[in-house]
């Protein structure tokens, strides 16, 4: 075990060229001796003492062994010459002896050690000491930690005898190390030798003192101060010894405080002024040079983990360092000061009452003898005493003055500095400052400053937090806080913020905004609710805002205006607060005092400063306390002021035409108001009805919200008895007017909540006032142009069937029966009128205005109407009114004279008192409906029911029957009534009138005894021009002469006879599309049975039509346009297919243009836009119907066609697109011959496709991230749109889907590809949305249909051709499969039932041929694992059959695809490595999606996630097995043996590998594979990155489950020997080829105590040392050699990492000889032993080692420390004669460094000391060398003078002061970082040994 070799000089005779003093020597003392001299004695004694040192090597084996040891040492030194004093290889002599001292040995070799040590002492003497005590003293250092008491008393017997009397200037370097040494024995107080050892700590202080030291007490000296700074670091860095240095504290640190009040110095003023002098010496003694180290310790202290330390620092505090003293307040800097503060404070989280009351007593100053106080601490202040008040102020003004300015800046620091923190960090400065309330001394004073911070914090770390329950923990422990704070104050800071934000000055825009947002925080994440809240503070806040918010508008118009985002803001959160305050609080409570009330005339003449000064006395001079002061308003008062700012508010905003969200939120706070105030509290009504007015005026377009807002506060008056009926009848007029506009067809975004507004209006107004009928009439009427040429506008129409169709559909029911969402909140207001049932009070008149138009075919609202008519809501409520009409005509009741006939059943006798002509008027508009309408209106008058009893008068008394009859039986009553029972003489008025109405009556009756059916139109071929003439139109400005024109084209093309047509089911435009038939209207259908032959129709034609649904004039009538259309379509019966593409490329890019503007608008700001001819909705579904039309026509087509190519006709062929499909796709979709047919196919494929994409895409509107892009004003027309849309798209997909099913879906697949490479990443997932959302793409179609697409592009010779794919859409097999994968995972679990059959059939099926597939097996492979895990969920799973089946199944593929794949599996883990890099590449931009390639490519992903799941999947612990064996020996094991590994291996390799050690029963296979990955040459070429997250886990589990693992790595190292070393090639080859395995296997080793936990390889760490020992007895030419010295300095440091220091007592002589003599080399001359010896990476890694150490700071390190490092305060404050002692100091003056000046001369990249550091900066303790140092490590060491510059010069120059700064920045230690940095060294493969 000898060192020897290693341990020679390096160091040059003449080092540094100056004289230097006994101590420059040092450097030489670890690793030399003095010359011998040359006497045969000596020579005798010294062989002698070498004899008895090599016993250490061999005959040590037990303890006694040591003693023996020891003894024959003893006779050996004992054996000198009287002449000799010195001691011969005192290195080793000193190494021998402190590890004779090694805890684990028993006490009598303790002992026996120390007589050794007294008898060298002895010899050598004092001088000899001074100089060796760099050798001796660290061996004696750690002995008081675990010595014995028969120890002890020698050690401080050796101590005393030997160095107390040493040279000051040899003791001052190591009196930090001294001082570590002796606190254990301050530890027990009790014990026998702890007054010896604090005397002798004593001695020891004032052994160092300096000559010239003055006494200043009998204690304390002026030398002393440098004693004090080394013992602070002592404390500051030695955790295990601070109660030692606590005990020590208590006695021997000086008192620093002085009287705190100059009255009691008047007696005895030189006396006082003598103490007062040596106070300040004192205080100058312990705080020079340095007074942050004082400060430093107690906060060290206080922050101990031992609650009795704790409680000891601060009775110190209280006895010692009061917080007036000068120390703290003068001489430590502020931020000192509040570090210790902070620590202080930080105690009170304890909970624990013996140290908060410490506190409190330290923060309060001292006590006056007759105190108040009690143990709980000091009572309520409520009423004192005028002595305990005075008392009381005294301790509160004491703490005001000394601190409250640091404690804040503390608590401030606290606050920000956890930002970065996990939430338990987070929450640590809010339980401080609500431990701190407890005292409402300090609590008082510090909260008002911390409020805000703390509540911004938790703002902020919402923003931040990963989770929501993270935030949840932060905001319930600042919620605590929150509950502890007064209310005044919490509401002071709310007004505080508002005002700082509206107020003005040079704030910006961004910070106004915040401190708004942090209010709106404030109120909506925490309590308050509270009484005293609510009722006084919250009115009184929102009266501030108010008025401030008057004063704001006030300057805007004098002076700069505000950001208009910023009163908004403030107005919002006004608004916030009046929803909190309840009605009680404006009413007189007889509980509370409150002060008089004041006139209301005298209250509104206060202007807004005065208020806003009352309001500013009462929250800053009486602090909000009720008890302190009366609030400064009556309740009455605050409502009437409340109302009148709001009122004054509300009429500005109106006046001056504001913007509606303004309009919006100041009428809202008025309507609250209205409902929470008295109703007596005055209100200037006057003056709101004015500005209501004039806020109605028609002069400019209005916004919606302004607009919603003045209707809902007009009702709101009304309602509160404000207003009178009169008033608000006034006001409806200009209501409806702008409701009207809203109303427009070309603007949807607010039609619901127009009509809503409209029937709250009609509800305020009650249902007998007809005032709102009465306006939408005129509105009806009011562009109407009477006579010759008459006009009546389309728009009023269009308004009105939107009025009416959203009425029929108003149900306010739940929610919605309070009105619409738009601020009207009163809930004092009766339910709302729904329109559903009340209809007929708003609608009736205008309904028969809007009939009026039928009449006259000129206008244009005849052509709105008529199209109206034919898509109506409601058709049956239209005739409900026209049977109360016809009940309220007294002639219609008559009863008939004579007696009914035959043929005229019903007819009347009239009177010229009758009033026919309104009954003609009704007969007429009847008429006009039924000619007007389509047929299905039929189906409605043939099957809807009239009951007699609903109406009155009763029907009985028309139809003559109490029986319920239809409307057509009832109509056809009223046509017999209307017909007279004689001659009508037509010669005078009345006759004429009779004749009209008798021809009327008649023809109502023509149509309903005709229906269904319509009159035949000639041939007169005249289509060529009426084309012309078509085309024309569409460039005119009237469309509704396209609908003329179309009806004239499409007679003309008439061929054929009209056939009877089967009743719709539905009037509705959307249902006629989806009907079996395609006819339309009125219109006969060209679709039978049997296609006539007929001419081909004009080429004309097809343009015409193009252009007519291409052109925006013809958007009005468009439905026209899709009717005509597909009444044209059997006309190209012989050509659709080459109509088809043009058709549908026609419909889908207008519907793709449509829907864009759609989209647009709603997603548009609120603004008044410009209204066109048709609404975008209205047109989409007409071009959605027409598409459906075309492609229904050409399928149709297409199957005809196919059915006559066949040979043999199916009978089960499919008979048409809407007909009855075939069930599951493995059926025949089309015959099996097409290839005659082929092109046509692939026509009609490819407009079902464009449908599909265009479909998809309306249907996906509003879904995922599109949802939030949406103008939330308009939500409800919003959501009325979208759905609407959504499902007509979804009922032609499903029709799509039932025609060609697997077409449809490849389609759909490919939107799914293509939205994998878009940015939203959400837009893929709407593809699983849609599947489910269709009828016919229930799982047991889809999956079918995936298989066929699948077998169509592998092999489709194997699949039938009626299911092979046409592949008209580019998808590879891998895109398939994967949306297989995907959208087998989205199913739900029960889904598996219908699609097991199929999935194990397309299994089996493809495993008879697997090769086809080999490039999708592994995607099939994770397919079949999801099918297992499903149905492993599902009572359908527990069927062992079944089970096994798919495990049979699934080890097949597993085999499949091992055996398809190359066998090396190169090109997978090559593809798994890519993957992986571009899944990192996607994980660090979170909205890139992996591609299918990729995914099916990575194969070892995807057993990665299969693996967890093999026990669900397989079941059976032998398959399961069998599973992992293959994966291993298939994949895991060619990974690990190739070529190219480590590169082979991936993230997803080694997690792979995790999973499968999991695995039960399978510890043989993947042991095997980690063994020889770890014992492979190339592991330590492996990724940082991947072994730090993946290989350590595995490493560990490996070394758990296997405890021989380290014991066989050590096996296989050799030690060093040069016996059989010869000189040549093959010599060299063997070293290296030795030092190579050597280096490998210390690697390992330090890898597996990496990867394993603390203290793993306790047990091993005596055969660890041993070979460590061994391998550092090597030389340059031994075998192994000292190459390998790095990679020992390696192990050392993960030894460092990884194990507790106490386990590590037996490493440090070893370390610190190792140490001293590597760091030597580096000045050693080239070609030198020292210098071949310690090689370039050897000296790095040493210096490394240092700074682990340095930076770690094990216990027992730092009494070792200061011969390394300067660890005392000499680090920093240097004399002029400063000469450095420690190694590196002397190393780094040895090589230039001008330390004295603080200038380092080396590379520029690199900082200086003197500049690269402050304590303040430091966060973290980090290593010096390497990632998160100051010095870059990444430098070549090939050549020594680079290696120096670069990195050993700058290090040696900075570590001294690096590691006081890291000391003294009191910074947590990095220890991921540490191993971080070891983990680059040994996976860096460039200071490896290379073989020859």
């Amino acid at each position: 075990m000898s060192l020897e070799p290693g341990r020679r000089s390096a160091s040059p005779d003449n080092s540094s060229g100056r004289e230097s003093p006994v101590p420059r020597q040092w450097r030489n003392q670890l690793g030399s001796e003095d010359t011998p001299p040359k006497d045969k004695y000596y020579r005798r004694y010294a062989s002698g003492v070498d004899r008895a040192l090599s016993l250490f090597d061999t005959a040590l084996q037990e303890w006694a062994d040591y003693i023996s040891f020891l003894n024959r040492l003893l006779k050996a030194l004992q054996a000198r010459p009287s002449s000799i004093h010195t001691i011969p290889a005192k290195p080793t002599v000193a190494k021998r002896l402190s590890q004779c001292l090694n805890p684990s040995l028993p006490s009598g070799v303790h002992q026996k050690a120390l007589e050794v040590y007294n008898y060298v002492f002895t010899v050598i003497g004092k001088d000899g000491l001074s100089k060796d005590l760099p050798l001796y003293l660290p061996g004696l250092a750690s002995v008081l930690s675990f010595a014995s008491l028969a120890v002890r008393s020698p050690f401080l017997d050796l101590l005393e005898r030997h160095f107390l009397d040493l040279n000051p200037r040899a003791l001052r370097p190591a009196v930090k190390s001294i001082v570590l040494a002796l606190l254990p024995g301050l530890e027990e107080e009790t014990s026998d030798d702890f007054e010896r050892t604090l005397k002798l700590m004593e001695r020891f202080k004032a052994a160092i003192r300096p000559p010239g030291s003055q006494d200043i007490t009998p204690a304390h000296s002026t030398g002393d101060g440098f004693f004090w700074q080394c013992f602070f670091l002592a404390s500051i860095t030695g955790h295990s010894r601070r109660t030692g240095a606590l005990a020590y504290l208590v006695r021997s640190l000086p008192e620093l405080g002085h009287p705190l009040h100059p009255e009691s110095q008047r007696s005895g003023d030189v006396q006082n002024g003598a103490e007062t002098e040596v106070s300040a010496k004192l205080s100058q003694l312990v705080t020079s040079p340095e007074p942050g180290l004082l400060v430093r310790c107690f906060a060290a202290g206080l922050a101990d983990d031992q609650l009795l330390i704790q409680r000891g620092y601060l009775d110190l505090l209280v006895t010692h360092l009061p917080l007036h003293s000068k120390v703290l307040q003068r001489r430590a800097k502020a931020g000192d000061l509040e570090l210790l503060l902070r620590a202080a404070s930080g105690v009170t989280t304890r909970r624990d009452m013996s140290l908060n009351r410490r506190l409190w007593t330290w923060l309060l100053g001292p006590e006056p003898a007759a105190s108040g106080e009690t143990e709980s601490g000091l009572e309520s202040p409520s009423s004192p005493s005028s002595h305990a008040h005075g008392f009381l102020v005294s301790r509160t003004s004491y703490f005001e003055e000394f601190g409250l300015q640091p404690l804040t800046k503390a608590l401030l620091a606290m606050i920000k500095s956890s930002s970065d923190s996990n939430p338990a960090e987070r929450a640590r400065p809010y339980r401080v400052c609500l431990s701190l309330m407890d005292r409402w001394e300090i609590g008082g004073l510090v909260v008002p400053e911390v409020f805000l911070p703390i509540v911004d914090s938790v703002r902020d770390f919402k923003a931040r937090a990963e989770n929501k329950s993270d935030f949840a923990e932060v905001l319930r422990s600042a919620s605590v806080f929150f509950d502890g704070v007064e209310s005044g104050l919490i509401y002071s800071e709310i007004l505080t913020l508002v005002a700082q934000a509206v107020s003005p000055g040079d704030i910006s825009v961004a910070d106004r905004v915040g401190k708004l947002n942090l209010v709106d925080f404030i109120l909506t994440h925490f309590k308050v609710r509270e009484e005293e809240m609510i009722t006084i503070h919250a009115p009184l806040t929102l009266l501030s805002i108010l008025c401030m918010m008057e004063e704001a508008k006030e300057r805007e118009r004098s002076l700069s205006s505000l950001d208009p985002s910023i009163p908004a803001q403030a107005l919002e959160i006004a608004a916030s607060l009046l929803e909190l305050i309840p009605e009680r609080a404006f009413t007189k409570d007889p509980a509370n005092k409150h002060p008089p009330p004041v006139e209301p005339k005298i209250l509104a003449a206060i202007p807004n400063v005065e208020l806003l000064k009352k309001i500013r006395t009462f929250y800053v001079s009486d602090q909000g306390n009720l008890d302190a002061a009366l609030p400064p308003f009556a309740p009455q008062n605050l409502a009437e002021l409340l109302l009148q700012k709001a009122c004054n508010l509300s009429c500005g905003s109106l006046d001056q035409k504001e913007s509606g969200a303004d309009v919006a939120v100041k009428s809202r706070i008025l309507m609250l108001l209205l409902s929470k105030s008295p109703p007596k509290s005055f209100l200037d009504t006057k003056k709101l009805l004015s500005s209501l007015r004039g806020g109605l005026s028609p002069e400019s377009p209005m916004a919606f919200t302004t607009y919603s807002s003045i209707l809902s506060l007009s009702t709101n008056l009304y309602s509160a008895s404000r207003i009178s009926i009169v008033d608000l009848s006034e006001l409806v007029s200009p209501l409806v007017q702008h409701a009207w506009t809203f109303l427009s067809a070309s603007e949807p975004k607010y039609h619901v909540e127009t009509v809503r507004s409209l029937w709250l209006l009609q509800t305020a107004l009650t249902p007998t006032n007809r005032d709102v009928e009465a306006a939408i009439c005129s509105l009806v009427l009011q562009k109407d142009v009477t006579g010759t040429f008459s006009q009546r506008p389309a728009d009023p129409g269009r308004s009105f069937s939107i009025l009416w169709s959203h009425s029929l559909q108003d149900n306010p029911s739940g929610a919605d029966r309070r009105g619409p969402k738009t601020p009207n909140g009163d809930p004092k207001v009766p339910p709302r009128l729904g329109g559903m049932d009340n209809y007929e009070v708003m609608l009736t008149r205008p309904l028969f205005l809007m009939l009026d138009a039928l009449s006259d075919e000129r206008t244009q609202l005849f052509m709105t109407v008529k199209t109206w008519l034919g898509s109506l809501v409601g058709i049956d409520k239209l005739f409900n009114i026209f049977v109360s009409k016809f009940a309220e005509l007294p002639f219609l009741r008559r009863r008939p004279e004579a007696e009914k006939s035959a043929s005229l059943g019903g007819a009347s006798q009239f009177s010229a008192d009758d009033d026919l002509d309104l009954g003609l008027y009704y007969i007429r508009a009847l008429s006009n409906v039924f000619r007007w309408t389509p047929d299905t209106v039929w189906a409605v008058l043939a099957k809807k029911i009239v009951r007699s009893a609903a109406y009155f008068p009763p029907l009985s008394e028309i139809t003559e029957t109490d029986e319920d009859i239809t409307f057509q039986e009832f109509f056809l009553d009223v046509c017999l009534r209307c017909m007279p029972s004689d001659t009508v003489p037509e010669n005078n008025g009345f006759g004429l009138r009779v004749a009209e109405l008798y021809r009327s009556a008649l023809t109502v009756l023509h149509q309903i005894l005709l229906n269904p059916y319509a009159e035949s139109l000639s041939k007169l071929h005249l289509e060529t021009g009426l084309i012309e003439k078509l085309t024309i139109s569409l460039t005119g400005s009237d469309p509704y002469v396209q609908v003329l024109l179309l009806d004239v084209v499409f007679a003309s093309l008439k061929l054929r006879e009209l056939l009877p047509v089967e009743i719709p089911t539905s009037p509705t435009n959307e249902k006629r599309a989806a009907s079996l038939d395609p006819a339309k209207g009125f219109r006969p259908s060209l679709t039978g049975e049997k296609p006539l032959d007929i001419r081909p129709p004009p080429p004309t034609l097809l343009k015409c039509i193009l252009a007519g649904l291409s052109s925006l004039s013809s958007r009005p009538v468009l439905d026209s346009w899709v009717g005509f259309l597909g009444e044209c379509l059997p006309l190209y019966s012989d050509s659709v297919f080459q109509v088809l593409i043009p058709l549908v490329e026609t419909l889908c890019s207008q519907t793709g243009s449509t829907f864009a503007s759609l989209q647009r608008l709603f997603r548009a700001a609120d603004r008044p836009g410009a209204h066109d001819a048709a609404g975008p909705e209205t047109t989409l579904i007409s071009l959605l119907n027409g598409l459906e039309q075309v492609l229904a026509n050409g399928h149709d087509r297409l199957l005809a066609e196919e059915a006559r190519a066949q040979v043999v006709k199916s009978p089960e062929q499919p008979q048409g697109f809407f007909g009855n499909m075939v069930s599951g796709v493995f059926s025949s979709d089309a015959p099996q011959s097409r290839s005659a047919t082929a092109n046509d196919r692939l026509t009609v494929l490819l407009a079902f496709q464009d449908a599909v994409r265009i479909c998809f895409t309306i249907w996906s509107w509003g879904q995922g991230s599109d949802s939030a892009r949406q103008d939330a004003t308009s939500g409800a027309s919003f959501n009325y749109t979208a759905l609407r849309m959504r499902n007509r798209a979804r009922r032609l997909l499903e029709h799509l889907f039932a025609a060609e099913t697997l077409e449809c879906l490849e389609t759909v697949i490919g939107i799914w590809r293509g939205s994998l490479d878009d940015a939203d990443s959400s837009k893929h997932a709407e593809v699983f949305n849609l599947l489910p959302a269709l009828d016919g793409s229930r799982p047991k179609h889809t999956i079918p249909a995936l298989f066929n697409a699948i077998y169509s592009r592998t092999n489709p010779a194997a699949l039938d051709p009626s299911r092979r794919s046409t592949l008209t859409i580019e998808l590879q097999d891998t895109d398939v499969v994967i949306f297989l994968v995907d959208y087998a995972r989205s199913l739900e679990d029960d889904a598996m039932d219908e699609i097991w059959q199929d999935c194990m059939a397309f299994l089996k099926d493809l495993l008879g041929n697997p090769f086809p597939h080999r490039q999708t097996l592994p995607s099939l492979l994770e397919f079949a694992a999801i099918l297992g895990e499903k149905v492993d969920n599902t009572n359908f799973g527990e069927q062992r059959k079944m089970r096994r089946e798919l495990a049979d199944l699934f080890l097949r593929l597993l085999t499949a695809i091992f055996t398809t794949r190359p066998t090396s599996f190169a090109d997978i883990t090559s593809s798994s490595v890519v993957s992986e890099k571009r899944a990192s590449e996607a994980s660090r931009q979170p909205s890139v999606v992996r591609l299918p390639g990729d995914r099916a490519d990575d194969v070892v992903g995807i057993l990665s996630s299969i693996v967890p799941n093999l026990p669900k999947i397989l079941v059976e612990n032998d398959r399961i097995l069998t599973a992992a064996t293959a994966i291993s020996a298939n994949v895991i094991g060619p990974t690990l043996r190739s070529k190219a590994f480590p590169e082979t291996v991936s993230k997803n390799t080694l997690l792979l590998l995790q999973e499968l050690a999991k695995l039960p029963n399978n510890q043989k296979s993947w042991k095997k594979d980690v063994a020889d990955a770890f014992n492979d040459t190339r592991f330590f070429t492996s990724a940082v990155g991947l072994v730090q997250d993946g290989w350590l886990t595995l490493l560990k589990q490996w070394s758990i489950t296997d405890k021989e693992r380290m014991p066989e790595t050590l096996a296989r190292m050799t030690p060093p020997t040069t016996a059989g070393i010869v000189f040549g090639v093959g010599a060299t080859s063997a070293r290296l080829e030795a030092d190579r395995k050597t280096q490998l296997n210390l690697r390992r080793i330090a890898t597996l105590i990496l990867a394993c936990g603390t203290d793993a390889f306790v047990t091993d760490l005596p055969p660890i040392l041993e070979k460590l020992t061994e391998l550092l007895g090597a030389t340059s030419t031994s075998s192994p050699s000292s190459t390998t010295r790095a990679e020992v300095y390696m192990v050392v440091r993960a030894l460092l990492l990884k194990t507790s220091a106490v386990h590590l007592a037996a490493l440090w002589p070893i370390i610190n000889s190792e140490l001293h003599a590597a760091i030597s080399s580096v000045v050693a001359p080239d070609h030198s032993a020292p210098s071949d010896t310690y090689s370039n990476p050897s000296v790095l890694q040493a210096c490394k080692l240092l700074d682990l150490l340095v930076c770690v700071a094990p216990d027992d390190f730092q009494l070792h420390e200061w011969l390394f490092v300067t660890d005392t305060i000499d680090a920093v404050y240097r004399s002029s004669t400063f000469q450095p002692v420690a190694l590196v100091d002397e190393v780094s003056e040895e090589l230039g460094a001008a330390m004295s000046t603080g200038l380092v001369h080396y590379h520029t990249e690199f900082a200086s000391p003197a500049t690269a550091h402050t304590a303040g900066k430091i966060s973290h303790k980090r290593p010096l060398l390497g990632p998160g140092g100051i010095i870059r490590d990444d430098v070549s060491v090939d050549r020594k003078d680079e290696l120096v510059a670069k990195i050993l010069r700058p290090f040696f120059g900075q570590l001294s002061i690096y590691a006081f700064e890291a000391t003294y920045a009191m910074a947590p230690l990095d220890w991921d970082g540490c191993v971080h940095n070891l983990l680059r060294d040994l996976f860096d493969e460039r200071s490896i040994v290379k073989a020859l």
